[in-house]
């Protein structure tokens, strides 16, 4: 198998190594799997609908900042500076998330807790953070899922009817910083009026549209399934929410991409162990393609990015050098 694996990391390599084969964009999935307990895995496609895992899908990172030390719901983006971006869930009841950056996603700096909700003292959780610069006010956004018990009691969800919901009532929030050393002060970014995570944000001409997953726990309302929010600004307000893109099955951890004139949007159907995809090309009307999609076994739900070849050379020559150990 060893030897095997090594043959196939050197013709992969090999074929980056003339032309023009190291500037083809490439698109690369960030993903946790096992309840997140062993880091950071990555897969890379070039159509959108099969994934390969890299590294033998073994982690690439290991999680080493917060009192539980998870790694879940991981979200990198490239940023303005020519640096990978990561921040991810560190646990089930802290009030902060992880960060840490890398040139190439190999090499990663010092992992770092920012205790984005630790000024609020009944803060439950920190959940999904997800990124996003804005080209206009030139600096980037965090932003997450938060219960605050007593926050929005209309909502509040002590009686979830057995359905999971065990007091949970999400609103989303979010700091802005330039350079993930200082940032502004935690605010709400989306109230839709009931209980909301994972969120994730696309500009698609001049609107920000915001998918995420309605967390609504109580019997005879029960959703568990993603929506789209639409914001002439990055920061919100967030109006006129979608009816549910997706189907009659539990869906969570949205992330988008566009690749040619088709918006790719993925999701877990975790309930199943299984991934979802939709295809669109206006954002509104939505074809779900996922009998099309293969993805690694066991990939939790993460974000997609897209890298230049010869970010994805580096990588695979890694894995190459690995195999040789």
């Amino acid at each position: 198998m060893k030897i095997l694996l090594t043959l196939i990391c050197l013709s992969i390599t090999a074929s980056f190594s003339g032309g023009n084969a190291t500037e083809r964009d490439v698109y690369v999935f960030c993903y946790f799997e096992d309840g997140g307990k062993d880091g950071l895995h990555l897969a890379y496609s070039y159509d959108g609908l099969h994934w390969t895992a890299l590294n033998n899908d073994e982690s690439f990172l290991r999680p080493q900042v917060g009192e539980d030390k998870l790694f879940r719901d991981p979200c990198i983006v490239y940023g303005t500076d020519s640096v990978f971006h990561m921040v991810w869930t560190v646990s089930w009841n802290e009030k902060g998330i992880g960060y840490t950056s890398s040139r190439d996603l190999i090499h990663w700096s010092t992992q770092k807790y920012l205790p984005v909700m630790e000024h609020e003292p009944d803060a439950k959780n920190c959940w999904a953070p997800e990124i996003f610069y804005d080209d206009i006010k030139h600096h980037y956004m965090i932003f997450w899922a938060t219960t605050i018990p007593g926050r929005f009691p209309e909502t509040d969800d002590q009686d979830n009817g057995g359905t999971g919901g065990k007091g949970y009532n999400h609103r989303i929030y979010c700091v802005t910083t330039k350079d993930f050393c200082t940032f502004s002060d935690a605010k709400i970014l989306f109230d839709p009026g009931f209980n909301v995570i994972d969120a994730t944000i696309e500009k698609v001409g001049k609107e920000y549209l915001l998918i995420f997953k309605d967390e609504t726990n109580k019997p005879f309302t029960l959703q568990k399934n993603i929506k789209i929010a639409g914001s002439n600004d990055v920061e919100g307000p967030y109006a006129e929410v979608s009816k549910p893109i997706t189907g009659n099955y539990w869906a969570e951890g949205p992330t988008v991409i566009s690749m040619g004139n088709r918006w790719y949007l993925y999701f877990d159907k975790y309930r199943s162990g299984e991934y979802g995809l939709l295809v669109s090309n206006d954002f509104k009307n939505w074809t779900d393609i996922s009998d099309s999609l293969k993805v690694p076994m066991g990939m939790r739900h993460g974000t997609v990015l897209k890298i230049k070849g010869k970010v994805l050379g580096k990588l695979l020559k890694e894995q190459y050098n690995e195999a040789q150990r």
